[in-house]
């Protein structure tokens, strides 16, 4: 590859991880030998930053941790906060009521909180395991609920109402907020400062690293922001063809070793490690 990185920003899920969760060791040994090479690593997830640490810890990450899709920034000892981007109070109840409308199951995340009104409903197991900590259940969200909060998303395997929910989130909202989908079944609503594309703005910043020298890799439409943001894409082989478009390579599925395989490929070959 043409160009020096001197930073890798990669997703989570769908990208670093395998669709069980899974670190491979291959994946590991890829990050090992970008550290060998002089290259850092980040990382950046629309999971809570504790839902992140099933990955930071391993790979013993020692950059900042972007989680909520940039709407909270932590120091690698995940605890210090660099940066946050709260929802606007008047935009957290109308987004509740648009998801709600739309048949939307709707999870509200603060820093530290994960709040649900159903333990049963679609995904909620699965995110547990995910993120390694429980969901708080209560029967509404109350006005106190709604301080910092930081992400709110809407959840359905109804491909349907998925899209509806997301053209009318961006009809009802605009430049206001930023909704994306971070996995087929989430519609994260978020600050609108709040995305991918804007940690890659605070990474080069935090770490003086040049835009140019950043390459991103990731799988889902919210990822297409730090693509545009960085020198150079990586697309997964997971992600949809509108995904793979803006990416400058494409690589094998998050099944397939596909996040090992790029750094092998792309990043590393020809640099000396």
């Amino acid at each position: 590859m043409n160009g020096r990185i001197d930073l890798v920003l990669a997703d989570v899920d769908g990208t670093l991880v395998t669709n069980d969760k899974r670190l491979t060791e291959r994946a590991k040994r890829a990050v090992a030998d970008l550290r060998r090479a002089g290259i850092k690593f980040a990382i950046t997830s629309g999971r809570p930053p504790r839902g992140m640490e099933m990955v930071s810890t391993p790979l013993a990450i020692d950059t900042p941790i972007a989680g909520f899709n940039g709407g909270v920034l932590l120091a690698p000892d995940m605890t210090t906060v660099l940066n946050a981007y709260d929802l606007p109070v008047d935009v957290i109840g109308k987004a509740i009521a648009l998801l709600d409308g739309h048949g939307l199951d709707v999870w509200i995340y603060t820093k530290t909180r994960w709040l649900i009104r159903d333990a049963a409903a679609p995904h909620v197991a699965r995110e547990t395991s995910t993120v390694q900590f429980d969901a708080e259940v209560v029967d509404h969200f109350s006005a106190d609920d709604w301080k910092t909060v930081v992400k709110i998303v809407g959840v359905t395997d109804d491909k349907a109402k998925m899209q509806a929910a997301l053209a009318a989130a961006a009809k009802e909202f605009g430049d206001h907020v930023t909704a994306a989908c971070s996995q087929p079944y989430y519609l994260d609503i978020t600050n609108a400062k709040a995305n991918k594309g804007a940690v890659v703005d605070k990474l080069s910043e935090l770490l003086n690293i040049p835009h140019e020298r950043i390459a991103t890799i990731g799988d889902m439409p919210n990822d297409v922001t730090m693509f545009r943001r960085s020198g150079v894409a990586i697309a997964m082989g997971n992600a949809d063809d509108d995904v793979k478009s803006h990416a400058k390579f494409t690589t094998d599925s998050n099944e397939d070793e596909g996040f090992a395989k790029a750094i092998e490929r792309f990043i590393l070959d020809g640099h000396g490690a």
